[in-house]
């Protein structure tokens, strides 16, 4: 603060002295100025007022001596004349006293005197005025001195312009003189600051430049400016702790990395870490395992790498900021001449600012897995097929008996009959679910494509579960959205869906629900969903819905098989299925088709 203060000081005396000395030259000159102004505006106005005096004396004694001349002289016309005249005088007397002048009045009333004592010596003689030389003498005097008055106001008046004029040099001189102070101290003032401050400054600044592109060994100037040289200590100083907090920074972020890297070279699967031109910059031992590479790879396009183009049109959607909408096909690699399995997942680096810095491939080995699913399917499959035969013969020979055997309707019997028919139906279900799931699991279901309008498809299933929502008492309503397009799908796969949907969102709502049955077109896809408000599922167990064989909620019936069929039709037809539920909020499963 006392620094700022010393500094700001200088600068305000040093500033202050020019405005000082140029306001004392402005002052100055305008008060002569107005000096000079009024001076002679008081001048002027005072001859104009002697030249209008000495005219208007001259035209009354011209009247006068017209008046005179004529045969039978007006005696009161002259008379009258004669007294305007004399007021004249006064007046023009009058004015020579108050401005201290001599205009020539005075001299004027003496001769006008001499002028009318003549006249009336001459009227008493009655003597003609035409040969009258002692009165033709007066009045020649009298105008002679009006005449010189004249005159010489007008010389005053000339030389009242010269005194202005010299005058105004003067001031012009002075003021030019001002301007003359202020320039040399200004020179020396502004010389005398960018001596002091402006080169210090600017090498401070450049050292700024250095420091912020990392090179802290500066150096740094001394100043004749006390201030200054304690700036450039204390910039020293910051400089010195600048470096010593790289160097730290430097071994943290080094430490870092090495954790970083132990914990990436500690866990089991495959991880590929990709920049943001999509080219590998690293990979972890296990990946090298999985992939049987080494680091030669580094540096590649990921589809050139792993010897998968497309995988390229993945990355680059994912570093747009984009998502992967259907499932991912397994990578095939064989390493020591043995076949493998990876799945993979591409997930974007993100900076904290929403930047995406480059992406992170994940690689897991399925497979055994694979293998696993594949001997379960084919067990399943001929398990099916193996059941379906005697269970179908079983329920035919069931059927046969209760058309031959009759119990009363309240019997033991008769119930025990009802529960064998039940089971025996959902055993059917059953095998037909797993049989189903086994084909579209082996390939071995084959799609009926052909044009269907989505309107059509979603009003078919509304009308087939409307009665039933309204026995539960359970709003069923339909949204269309307008313009939807026409798909190249196989109906009656898609009502299967519908109908797993519709029939899950029945059971799992409350009387007095809601569900939603709802289509809408989205870019170059159609998201169709089912939503209810009933009591939802819980966030673990939405990972797992799609699987086979899992069940969730409190309501529980069939294999659990429903939803994974689903989703293996909504794949076959190139689509994607997900879930968005809240606990307690309800649930909506939604599937998307592109057009």
């Amino acid at each position: 603060m006392k620094l700022a203060m010393k500094l700001h000081t200088r600068l305000f005396l040093s500033i202050s002295a020019l405005i000082t000395v140029a306001l004392l030259g402005l002052v100055l000159g305008l008060v002569s100025v107005m000096q000079m102004a009024a001076s002679q505006e008081s001048m002027l106005r005072s001859h104009f007022t002697t030249l209008d005096l000495g005219l208007k004396m001259r035209q009354s004694l011209g009247d006068q001596l017209v008046m005179m001349l004529e045969p039978d002289p007006d005696v009161a016309g002259i008379g009258q004349s004669q007294e305007q005249f004399k007021a004249l005088l006064d007046e023009g007397i009058a004015h020579e006293q108050s401005h201290n002048a001599h205009y020539g009045f005075l001299q004027s009333a003496e001769n006008f005197q001499a002028f009318v004592e003549q006249y009336q010596a001459t009227a008493t003689q009655h003597l003609p005025l035409s040969h009258n030389p002692p009165l033709s003498q007066a009045f020649n005097t009298l105008r002679t001195g009006l005449i010189d008055s004249y005159k010489n106001t007008l010389q005053s008046i000339a030389a009242l312009e010269h005194e202005s004029h010299q005058r105004a040099m003067w001031v012009s001189g002075l003021l030019g003189l001002v301007g003359l102070a202020v320039l040399i101290v200004g020179f020396f003032t502004a010389h005398g600051i960018a001596r002091r401050f402006g080169g210090p400054i600017e090498a401070l600044a450049k050292a700024a430049d250095d420091i912020s592109q990392g090179n802290f060994d500066v150096q740094l100037p001394v100043s004749p400016a006390a201030e200054l040289n304690r700036l450039a200590s204390r910039f020293a100083t910051m400089a010195h702790a600048l470096r010593q907090h790289q160097a730290t920074n430097v071994d943290e972020l080094r430490a870092g990395q090495q954790r970083l890297q132990a914990v990436l070279d500690s866990i089991d699967d495959g991880l590929l870490m990709i920049d943001r031109q999509g080219q590998l910059e690293h990979l972890n031992p296990v990946a090298q395992r999985q992939l049987g590479w080494e680091d030669h790879r580094l540096g590649l396009g990921l589809g050139e790498a792993l010897g998968r183009p497309d995988l390229d049109e993945q990355l680059n959607l994912i570093l747009r900021g984009g998502s992967l909408e259907r499932a991912l096909d397994d990578l095939s690699f064989e390493v020591d001449g043995e076949a493998r399995l990876l799945s993979y997942s591409l997930t974007p680096v993100t900076h904290t600012q929403g930047n995406i810095l480059g992406a992170v491939m994940v690689l897991h080995d399925v497979t055994e897995q694979r293998a696993f699913a594949r001997v379960r399917s084919e067990f399943v499959l001929r398990a099916s097929h193996e059941l379906r035969t005697p269970v179908t013969g079983m329920h035919m020979a069931f059927g046969l008996l209760q058309e031959r055997v009759h119990f009363p309707e309240q019997s033991r019997e008769a119930d025990l009959l009802m529960t064998v028919n039940e089971e025996m139906q959902r055993l059917m279900q059953l095998i037909n679910d797993l049989l189903n799931f086994s084909r579209y699991q082996n390939g071995l279901q084959k799609l009926v494509l052909a044009p269907c309008a989505l309107d059509d498809l979603l009003q078919r299933a509304y009308e087939r579960f409307a009665s039933r929502a309204h026995e539960l008492g359970i709003q069923l309503t339909i949204e269309l959205a307008e313009g939807l397009p026409r798909l190249h799908v196989d109906a009656g796969q898609l009502d299967r869906v519908l109908d797993n949907l519709l029939e899950n969102a029945l059971r799992h709502t409350a009387e007095n629900g809601h569900i939603r049955l709802q289509a809408r077109r989205h870019a170059e896809r159609v998201i169709i969903s089912v939503e209810d408000n009933g009591e939802g599922i819980a966030y673990g167990q939405q990972g797992r819905i799609f699987e086979p064989f899992v069940q969730v909620g409190r309501k529980k019936g069939g294999a659990g098989l429903g939803l994974a069929l689903c989703k293996e039709i909504v794949q076959l037809h190139g689509g994607r299925m997900g879930v968005y539920s809240r606990p307690g909020q309800g649930t909506q499963f939604y599937m998307t088709l592109s057009i």
